[in-house]
């Protein structure tokens, strides 16, 4: 049997009058106002440079040993369709048309790994972090799978895996947090052949940027976006035309998210300090319900499976003893008529010895 909204509501009101009465004060994990890594890295991305190519998600695709998308990177027939990331597509390009007789314009989209995360100071159990080489991580091992994240990102970037019963993430890029330590570049840079990629620090990308918009006036919209939107992301962009031809948001302002998620965060101190106990006694009885369910299917399988074993033998049983009878019966009556010639042919000779005597 499911559980109701009664009663997980009622479980809701039960836990909040026990951390009432226990007089404990627990606190959001995001209450407090991010400074970020100034210092840290970024990549600049120049739509004006892209071609479309997918190299760039076939490198992602590869150094995250991802699925094998139903589509192959070849086929550049899918930018006809808007697409977002998911759970095994850390980052997708999109085909935009701008201007009337203009060319298209082709942007990568991913986790921009802003400088105050969004999705880190929705989350209560600090699944999400911003990391010194400019990455917003993720820690599976922390995450309650709340969820608070995807509604949180602006930028609409986190997936979940719904498909996955017992373990699931949430799955978004990582900027190759993992390449980078080791000194390489992430797999999307290394892979582009127009450098409509370039990675480097986030201070010296901001110089670089500048410098094309002052040298280029005609070429570029003077704004890069991402230096300031919602105080400041790793992932850069310069455009063409207006960002908002291209999909990108042009209301988010300048603020970062933390003054926006604090202070609804720390209203509610006392179901988001037991949201997690809730959540892991929802998911246990939950399993526990699975696994009820599970040996009830294995016993009604194994009933069944014993009922067909009972029911050919006993088919088997009465094959063999309607076999025996047909042999008996066949045999019977083969004795009877061999019974029967014995007897006519002993009838004759002793008819012919009588003719003979009488003559």
């Amino acid at each position: 049997m499911g559980i109701t909204r009664r009663k997980f509501l009622g479980w809701i009101g039960a836990a909040t009058t026990a951390a009432s009465i226990s007089g404990q004060k627990v606190h959001a994990a995001s209450n407090r106002q991010f400074e970020g890594y100034p210092e840290s890295f970024g990549v600049l991305h120049d739509t004006t440079l892209c071609i479309g190519c997918r190299k760039c998600e076939e490198a992602c695709n590869s150094v995250n040993s991802l699925p094998a998308p139903q589509q192959p990177f070849e086929d550049l027939t899918i930018l006809e369709n808007r697409r977002r990331t998911d759970v095994d597509a850390f980052t997708v390009v999109n085909r935009f048309e701008t201007d009337k007789g203009a060319p298209p314009v082709f942007v990568k989209k991913q986790c921009n790994h802003c400088l105050e995360p969004a999705c880190a100071s929705a989350c209560f159990v600090k699944a999400l972090r911003k990391d010194k080489t400019g990455a917003v991580v993720y820690d599976a091992s922390l995450c309650v799978g709340c969820r608070y994240c995807m509604i949180a990102c602006p930028f609409d970037i986190p997936a979940y895996e719904y498909d996955e019963p017992l373990t699931p993430r949430i799955r978004k890029c990582n900027l190759c947090r993992f390449r980078i330590k080791k000194g390489l570049l992430p797999g999307c840079v290394e892979s582009c052949p127009r450098e409509a990629l370039i990675f480097g620090d986030r201070k010296n990308l901001l110089k670089k940027a500048r410098k094309r918009i002052e040298k280029f006036p005609h070429r570029y919209t003077d704004h890069i976006y991402g230096e300031h939107e919602m105080g400041g992301t790793s992932w850069l962009y310069l455009a063409g035309s207006g960002f908002s031809k291209v999909g990108m948001r042009e209301d988010l302002g300048n603020k970062p998210a933390s003054q926006f998620t604090s202070g609804p965060l720390s209203a509610v101190p006392i179901i988001v300090g037991l949201w997690p106990v809730l959540l892991t006694g929802i998911y246990a009885v939950s399993k526990r319900k699975d696994k009820i369910a599970e040996e009830e299917r294995k016993e009604a399988v194994a009933a069944t499976i014993a009922d067909a074993d009972k029911n050919m033998e006993k088919s088997l049983a009465q094959l063999r003893d309607k076999m025996t009878r047909e042999k008996e019966a066949a045999i019977n009556l083969e004795i009877k008529k061999a019974l029967k010639e014995a007897a006519r042919k002993n009838e004759a000779a002793e008819k012919e010895e009588s003719e003979e005597i009488s003559k």
